[in-house]
């Protein structure tokens, strides 16, 4: 479905987009396989001279120039093996840039739909493809199809030498697809299982510090051991059955070319051939079922590749297409939420049902509710995070989404409920990872009262804040991300729970932000459990269940809860005295 909800029609992915781009590389690559394979006859075609003509003749001269042609051709052989390998390795390279951040996009917009490590492992997937088409595992597949040459340079030779490589080759190709067959399913279950180490592993490093405090480091490895003993089962049992149709492949291998030596010696016993061709056929049938028998070895490495291409195609194709839109000027501030209904992914019942309001430029708005009423989810709806079911959020009239998709997000400010700072400076984090104005930087953390504390910094704000500002202390990391949100002076601010982490000194800073965007005429969406943040509110939302319970001006919410719950609420308006910042 596309944002607005219909269906889209199938289309092709970027991944298959680029790999179309390809085709005349492949094509160029194809024809260097057919001169490669033609080259390799010199040998054969060398020791048939040697038996036949320079042995017969005793002729130095003849071996001379035949030894000279044959290093030219084994040359140039290696010379077009070489270039054919630079030519995979720059089309790795080149789907590597070019794909690279369109997979790491396609990851982002399918982390906000499903689970962030199923979305991460699209990069991996990546280097799979890209370790597949640029490592040893191709070259026998770019030769395989130049197989039937060898055979028919046997039937050249000789009919009864034709069909006994014809049989043997038919049996390796048998035993391919027996291998296929034998080891997808083990193969395809090791690689899920692979996966979900990976994020078992990932989501271990993220929450370190939880479980060295609680104890939880044995619960961790046992589920981690679960997952790894399902991998290894898997690959064993796929191994295994690899490895025994490898074993068989080479077994049959050098049975039929010990076979085409003795019916060959037998044809030259009869005087149907000459000795020249009993070794030819030998060396002509190992070339021929080569590619067939690497094949069967690098099967691990061809469905790895597969089911990358496939998991890459599936990504992509869940990507919405992100189209530049035409810039738009800034807006006004007016926020308009109509009959928006939500359902997360894989879920039946929706998070909120028909949830309409507006606010006018400048307006703030305090959303309050027991827990799972759905604040978060209608704040990341706000901010364009996450897309209606149903419904629709607009800012002066548009969608948030033309706004993202015109380069509006410099219009928008969001202060999300778990803060994620990057690896990086100070600096970086407020400019929104962009090439920011300083003079913009500083304002911003001078309305989130962040000024003074940056500059206590060793590197003031080029101070490098550590992997996900663990350098920092939790009010801080909070009133960096705050300060990223004012950044750039937005006109819409989405903020959930943004007084969770601060102490006193820390809200007061913040309410003083409110008061100055509320001055600025920037529309202003606070969700808090405090009632404190709530004084400098216009009007109130209430949710309960995902529906609107009460909305309007703030003193009249008050009084309908006070009046439904026999209880005095007060809700004080703060003083908006400026105060000194603290550290």
């Amino acid at each position: 479905m596309d944002r607005f909800g219909s269906h889209s029609q199938p289309r092709d992915t970027e991944l298959q987009r680029s790999l179309r781009a390809c085709a005349s590389s492949f094509v160029v690559i194809a024809v260097f396989s057919l001169c490669i394979n033609l080259l390799t006859l010199v040998s054969p075609l060398y020791m048939m001279q040697l038996f036949d003509r320079v042995l017969s003749s005793r002729s130095n001269d003849t071996l001379i120039m035949l030894t000279v042609i044959a290093a030219g051709a084994l040359a140039v052989l290696s010379l077009i093996d070489g270039i054919r390998s630079q030519i995979l390795a720059r089309i790795g390279t080149w789907l590597d840039d070019r794909m690279g951040p369109m997979v790491l996009g396609g990851a982002l917009q399918s982390a906000l739909r499903t689970d962030g490590g199923r979305a991460a492992q699209g990069l991996r997937d990546l280097g799979t493809l890209r370790g597949f088409l640029t490592g040893p595992a191709i070259t026998p597949l770019l030769d395989a199809p130049w197989a039937p040459l060898f055979l028919v340079s046997l039937f050249a030779l000789h009919w009864v030498l034709g069909f006994v490589g014809l049989g043997g080759a038919l049996v390796l190709v048998a035993l391919a697809i027996l291998n296929e067959v034998m080891t997808k399913g083990p193969l395809r279950r090791a690689n899920l299982a692979a996966t979900r180490t990976h994020q078992r592993t990932e989501a271990a490093l993220r929450n370190a510090e939880v479980i060295r405090s609680m104890g939880m480091l044995d619960g961790v490895i046992r589920l981690w051991r679960r997952d790894g003993d399902a991998a290894s089962e898997a690959q064993i049992q796929a191994g295994n059955r690899g490895a025994a149709i490898l074993a068989m492949s080479k077994f049959l291998r050098l049975l039929v070319q010990t076979m085409i030596m003795g019916v060959g010696a037998w044809l030259v016993i009869a005087h149907d051939v000459s000795p020249g061709a009993m070794f030819a056929s030998s060396f002509l049938l190992g070339r021929a079922m080569a590619p067939v028998e690497n094949a069967i070895g690098t099967w691990k490495s061809l469905v790895a590749a597969r089911i990358a291409y496939r998991r890459l195609t599936e990504l992509l194709a869940l990507a919405p297409t992100t189209e530049k839109g035409m810039p738009l000027p800034r807006p006004e501030g007016e926020l308009s939420v109509e009959r928006v209904s939500f359902v997360p992914p894989g879920a039946e019942a929706p998070t909120l049902r028909g949830v309409s309001f507006t606010l006018a430029p400048g307006e703030v708005l305090g959303i309050i509710g027991p827990s799972a009423a759905g604040k978060s989810t209608l704040a990341r709806l706000i901010a364009g995070s996450w897309t209606a079911t149903a419904g629709h959020v607009r800012l002066d009239g548009a969608e948030i989404g033309v706004w993202l998709d015109a380069d509006g997000a410099r219009h928008l400010g969001y202060l999300p409920q778990d803060i994620e700072l990057f690896a990086g400076t100070v600096r970086e984090n407020i400019g929104r990872l962009g090439e920011a104005d300083p003079a913009a930087i500083i304002e911003a953390a001078q309305l989130a009262g962040l000024h003074e504390t940056i500059m206590r910094l060793p590197r003031g704000y080029d101070s490098e804040i550590g992997e996900a500002g663990l350098r920092l202390s939790g009010g801080q990391r909070q009133r960096i991300g705050l300060a990223r949100a004012l950044y750039g002076r937005p006109r819409l601010v989405v903020l959930d729970e943004p007084n969770s982490s601060l102490d006193f000194d820390g809200e007061e800073a913040l309410l003083q932000a409110i008061a100055q965007l509320k001055e600025r005429g920037t529309t202003v969406i606070v969700i808090a459990h405090r009632p404190s943040i709530l004084g400098l509110a216009d009007k109130l939302l209430v949710l309960r269940n995902g529906v609107v319970d009460m909305f309007g001006e703030r003193g009249e919410v008050i009084a309908k809860l006070n009046g439904a719950s026999g209880t005095v609420r007060q809700i004080r308006t703060p003083n908006l005295v400026p105060q000194k910042q603290s550290a």
